[in-house]
């Protein structure tokens, strides 16, 4: 969704020693391709991209009630187009999925685009985010809305920091709680896209927002090289990963003891990636995952699952998609990339659902059952 922000190639500095956060070559070339895949894995088509939506893209998946979300944003063609549309689809098992509906319209000279979801266990919220200006020279902010259904939803609010203002800036779709219960996500601020935690210990996600402290490496622009973060929790710590847009084509981590107030210098880690975003959290039984594409370039295959024990070293691997599952783009379009887009992830008692766009066109969500997959360890 960035892609109208500045991106520059820095250099990696000699001086940023990596952080060891997989056993070297564990995701060379020649790993991955003996990467055993997720045991008992299943791949499911949510919308099959199609003329007058040939663009798909930014897919978030949650559940509510026993029923399975999905939300992305949708254009005729092009990414970030006047026409883009916020659309949504419910299931009832995460399998089988109706036809999506429009739950937000681009308008007005502004751009609007899906920032995931939340809920509480009665409410489902679903937010947008607004970008009334693509050159980012005036400030972002986020929409949401409520429904007790799914198919019900109240009129857009705008979404509200805990001294009553507006949360200006781009909502990261990434939310989950920490250990304590507290909300944490991240938010782009303006001026351009600059990473910030943010977080509320208001169950509803919809007000209390407080901005938490993360310091950034050297970057030039109005992008900060820590962008499109998810996270994980360990032992009481929590460790962010970053797609780093310096293009070193490595992960990026930091970490807070604090439930998220304060996050330590982020660090570039031997974690290969895809400079796109990247899905964390934790298993039911305590174990990190992290789900991203770690060609080290820009080709956004393979997916892979990686998983730990104790957040500081990833060290059980599995393919979830390969390149040779991968079909052929049907559509041209602006900013088009082959491959297996902004995984993000929803866990549930059973399963690893993730959630992606492949080739930019279908909305597609991968199951991994836990059950087959413990059995591994």
């Amino acid at each position: 969704m960035l892609a109208a922000a500045v991106l520059l190639s820095l250099p990696v500095s000699g001086a940023l020693a990596e952080v060891q956060l997989i056993p070297e070559g564990a995701l060379s070339a020649k790993a991955l391709a003996s990467l055993p895949h997720a045991p008992q894995v299943t791949h499911h088509t949510v919308y099959k991209g199609e003329p007058g939506a040939k663009y798909n893209h930014g897919a978030v998946m949650i559940t509510h009630k026993g029923r399975y979300f999905m939300q992305w944003q949708s254009s005729a063609q092009d990414e970030d187009a006047p026409d883009t549309q916020v659309l949504y689809a419910i299931s009832e098992d995460g399998e089988h999925w109706y036809n999506p509906r429009v739950m937000a319209s681009s308008g007005n000279g502004s751009l609007i685009t899906n920032g995931g979801w939340w809920s509480d266990g009665d409410t489902l919220v679903a937010y947008f985010n607004v970008w009334p200006n693509k050159q980012l020279q005036t400030p972002g902010y986020v929409l949401y809305t409520t429904s007790t259904d799914g198919l019900i939803w109240q009129p857009a609010k705008h979404l509200k920091m805990a001294d009553g203002t507006d949360v200006n800036g781009i909502i990261e779709q990434d939310l989950h709680t920490t250990p304590s219960g507290r909300i944490l996500t991240t938010l782009h601020r303006y001026p351009g896209l600059i990473a910030t935690p943010m977080y509320t210990d208001n169950p509803s996600g919809t007000d209390e927002w407080n901005l938490g402290k993360l310091p950034h490496l050297p970057f030039e622009g109005k992008t900060s090289r820590e962008i499109e973060p998810a996270w994980f929790s360990t032992n009481n710590q929590l460790t962010m990963v970053f797609r780093d847009q310096a293009s070193s084509f490595r992960v990026l981590t930091s970490t807070s003891n604090d439930d998220g107030e304060h996050w330590s210098q982020p660090e570039i880690t031997n974690m290969p990636d895809a400079r796109a975003k990247l899905s964390a959290g934790n298993l039911p039984n305590g174990v990190a995952f992290i789900v991203n594409c770690p060609s080290g370039s820009k080709t956004r295959m393979p997916l892979v699952l990686s998983l730990s024990d104790n957040g500081s070293s990833f060290n059980r691997f599995f393919m979830l998609r390969n390149e040779a599952s991968n079909i052929p783009t049907r559509y041209e379009g602006k900013y088009k990339r082959v491959g297996f887009s902004y995984p993000k992830s929803w866990v549930t008692e059973d399963a690893l659902y993730v959630a992606y766009a492949e080739n930019k066109e279908d909305i597609v969500v991968t199951k991994v059952p836990l059950s087959a997959l413990f059995k591994t360890q």
